[in-house]
């Protein structure tokens, strides 16, 4: 099974058809708190009306997890060792 990072690129490598990737595309960023940020723009993939309820995991204050849908865009953040966990979380969610 390959893991996040290459499940990750695999869905983005699929929905730079055409123009997509010029006007949308995804982020990968960190937080002050330390943590996490992640933003997938969803307009023009396959995602783009596909409902998605969100997930709030709050372990410790370095362990923990936020993932929401505003918009067309999925968002994500979390802890310093969630970024793996972010991107699961997208890609169950994708797949």
């Amino acid at each position: 099974m390959k893991d996040a990072i290459s499940r990750l690129s695999t869905w983005y490598e699929r929905q730079c058809v055409d123009d997509w990737h010029e006007d949308h595309g995804l982020k990968i960023g960190t937080l002050d708190n330390p943590g996490w940020s992640i933003f997938i723009d969803l307009n023009g993939t396959s995602l783009q009306e596909r409902p998605y309820e969100g997930v709030k995991i709050d372990r410790t204050d370095n362990d923990w997890l936020v993932t929401r849908r505003n918009e067309a865009v999925f968002e994500a953040f979390g802890g310093p060792m969630n970024l793996n966990e972010m991107i699961e979380a997208f890609l169950n969610w994708a797949d």
